[in-house]
């Protein structure tokens, strides 16, 4: 339970960083963005793999470039799925995918196995 409530806060925090980079991404509160970190992750973890079973065949023949594309698609159905969450159009939810995918990385760099926040030190 604890290490779900650590990746919603990691999403919402890509997804704040998302908004405060993008013009064209805005939530209306707080709530709204807990609640679209929520949504992001049942969306990708029950319609994308769905969409990329069904899109295989142009993700291959764009050499998987078309992930990009479903994953923006992605964040634009928690938009249009939320009336506090706005996205202007598919261009600005695949920038706010990759801004919120890399703030997601480079958080859980600090994440360990269990799930526990560790600072790493090293001694020369």
């Amino acid at each position: 339970m604890r290490g779900f409530i650590l990746r919603l806060f990691i999403t919402a925090f890509g997804l704040w960083v998302a908004d405060q980079l993008l013009v064209g991404i805005r939530f209306d509160s707080s709530g709204s963005l807990f609640l679209a970190a929520i949504l992001l992750g049942l969306v990708n973890a029950i319609v994308r793999p769905v969409i990329l079973i069904l899109t295989l065949p142009a993700t291959l023949l764009t050499l998987g470039l078309f992930i990009f594309v479903i994953n923006g698609a992605m964040l634009l159905l928690v938009a249009r799925l939320m009336s506090s969450f706005h996205i202007e159009g598919l261009s600005t939810a695949i920038l706010g995918w990759a801004i919120v995918a890399v703030t997601s990385w480079v958080a859980n760099g600090f994440v360990g196995d269990k799930r526990k926040i560790e600072i790493q030190r090293i001694e020369r």
